[in-house]
């Protein structure tokens, strides 16, 4: 059984309705966290976890997220001619070596499995990753880097978690809990989007996965979960039925949810917090407008 994960497929189709009017002319994926988009910090991770194979499930209107791993010759020139070298190099992380990455149209949105399974072809018999944009996670260690760490050891599937409030699991798709090892969980069932009240646990599935190609075969089948779509959650859960092992791994880190725009900008005030070329300046900026809004109250 082959164990070593080296393709991911980031599902990168949707329509981010949620940032209306901005994302009417570009990708969601490419709006920025402080100087770096969303896609940047996906590509990122995979990077730092081995991924070599990089393919993008996406939709019409995305020409701008194709361009972005393109080389700017022009720009570089041009820095390279200012003696920019820091910026340079910070250019040089949107670089895709040729043949690494892939495009692939999903023409139908029918959710999250059904991108996943746009990417089969691709994917062969081999065990893949799944990475979504949205969701930031922010730590010492990538999060898909300690999974594919953990995958080696246990193989199977595996699913990042993390805990939620009860009165969030209706949007998530949750675990029910097997034994536990540490930050391992054996996952013995999911469910998507659980009515409130009604979850197994309160140990939500976020966007990094590892799977076997056995996953692609359920995806296939088409059935319809939650809100009438593929779901990837019902493909996984399909897995456990058949008797291979699903884990979920509780991974180190804080997770931004920067599909909404409450989550972004959370994540924008963290990792702007966390350079040291803007600390100082912007830390002062929020001390005061967070004194100026003590003072109103």
């Amino acid at each position: 059984m082959i164990t070593t994960v080296t393709k991911a497929i980031f599902p990168v189709a949707g329509l981010g309705t949620r940032f209306l009017p901005a994302t009417k002319s570009i990708p969601k994926e490419i709006m920025t966290l402080v100087d770096r988009p969303l896609i940047q910090y996906a590509i990122d991770e995979a990077r730092e976890a081995g991924i070599t194979d990089f393919i993008f499930v996406t939709a019409k209107g995305k020409s701008a997220l194709e361009d972005y791993f393109d080389r700017a010759p022009e720009l570089e020139k041009k820095l390279r001619d200012s003696n920019k070298t820091a910026l340079l190099e910070e250019l040089k992380r949107s670089d895709m070596e040729s043949g690494s990455i892939a495009y692939i149209r999903q023409r139908e949105a029918k959710g999250l499995g059904h991108a996943v399974w746009c990417a089969r072809r691709f994917i062969g018999d081999e065990p893949f990753a799944v990475l979504l944009p949205d969701d930031v996670i922010s730590g010492q260690q990538g999060c898909l880097k300690q999974m594919i760490d953990a995958y080696r050891e246990t193989g199977g599937n595996m699913v990042a978690a993390m805990q939620v409030p009860d009165s969030q699991t209706k949007n998530y798709g949750i675990i029910d809990k097997g034994a536990e090892n540490g930050r391992l969980v054996s996952v013995k069932g999911m469910v998507e989007k659980p009515a409130l009240g009604t979850a197994p646990s309160n140990l939500a599935v976020i966007g990094r996965y590892i799977l076997r190609p056995e996953v692609m075969d359920a995806l296939g089948k088409f059935q319809q979960g939650a809100g009438g779509e593929i779901q990837l959650t019902d493909a996984i859960a399909d897995q456990i039925d058949q008797g291979r092992p699903v884990h979920g791994f509780r991974f180190e880190g804080t997770r931004f949810d920067c599909g909404s725009k409450a989550g972004f900008l959370q994540a924008t005030v963290a990792f702007a917090l966390e350079r040291s070329d803007l600390r100082e300046e912007f830390g002062v900026f929020l001390d005061s407008i967070t004194h100026l809004h003590h003072a109103a109250e």
